[in-house]
């Protein structure tokens, strides 16, 4: 079962939809990436995830449980981090983590935040203001407050903003971990296509207000149009041109290669016209795009 089901999600203010009926699961041990350019609705999304939103249509159910029957029930066996949202100004990392913990009931409450600590090396920040912080501590004290407690489901948006790349590199490889040797659920937007190819078992792709794309980030990109066959075929370019001509395919001549665009589904028989107009390379490579070219080709031609 679903550790979390929306079902036809919608929300709306007024005559502006921010959320169209979005419907999506997230597994256990998963980790789902929510992507989207900015006004596609994660952020709305993530709001009513938590309950601090009510949607106008739709169902959230965590564990089986709606969320709108359940929810303080609920949201102790969940964490949330995001880069955006303040922590208590005046209060040291200590206090703040201190205070986390009481609100979680968590036992032995000193332990666990010195383990927390530890985990995200913010000892030296231990004794310092959140106002004192930089924005890329601030990131890494709300992923410790959001890890204290032990969630068996994270909620993190955009969890490697503003961090150092080493730092960033550490987050991600914590998260897997999490994933592998605990079973933690993970829901995380992020705007770093490479971060979510990384770490994500599955992509969803919000554009204006509705899910788009739902599938694993390989799946995402193998299926896309245009993938590149780059061929060096010095005494056939003209040959390959008109291959090219026949099959309605983009061309782009350098000074020693040829690169054509081509669906991943048509690959084969563009290789078969090639050879059987006896094409002749000395060199050839197949590259599928990026998640981010696919992300920026489908947000630019919705």
């Amino acid at each position: 079962m679903a550790v979390l089901a929306v079902k036809s999600l919608t929300k709306r203010f007024g005559a502006f939809t921010a959320v169209d009926g979005i419907s999506f699961e997230l597994e256990p041990g998963q980790i789902l990436g929510l992507l989207g350019p900015n006004g596609a609705g994660k952020t709305t999304t993530i709001q009513m995830l938590l309950g601090v939103m009510a949607p106008t249509a739709g169902d959230i159910l965590y564990f089986g449980k709606p969320l709108a029957k359940h929810r303080s029930e609920i949201l102790e066996h969940i964490g949330f981090s995001s880069s955006y949202t303040n922590l208590p100004w005046d209060l040291t990392i200590e206090e703040c983590l201190l205070y986390t913990s009481y609100l979680y009931r968590i036992p032995d409450r000193r332990r666990r935040v010195a383990e927390v600590v530890e985990l995200f090396d913010i000892g030296d920040l231990s004794r310092q203001q959140v106002k004192q912080l930089s924005e890329g501590e601030k990131t890494r004290v709300n992923l410790a407050k959001a890890f204290l407690h032990q969630p068996k489901i994270l909620l993190l948006d955009e969890p490697t903003a503003s961090l150092d790349p080493d730092i960033a590199a550490y987050v991600r490889r914590f998260l897997v971990t999490q994933r592998e040797q605990h079973g933690a659920s993970i829901l995380l937007t992020s705007h770093n296509m490479t971060e979510v190819e990384e770490v994500c078992d599955r992509v969803i792709i919000l554009n204006r207000a509705r899910v788009v794309i739902n599938d694993t980030p390989k799946q995402v990109t193998r299926s896309f149009r245009k993938h590149r066959v780059k061929l060096v075929a010095a005494h056939s370019a003209d040959t390959v041109a008109e291959v090219c001509r026949r099959r309605e395919l983009t061309l782009r001549r350098e000074a020693t290669s040829i690169t054509i665009d081509v669906a991943h589904d048509r690959i084969a028989e563009l290789l078969h016209d090639l050879a059987a107009a006896a094409v002749t390379y000395t060199d050839i490579a197949i590259d599928e795009p990026s998640l981010e070219e696919v992300f920026v080709d489908l947000v630019n031609n919705a």
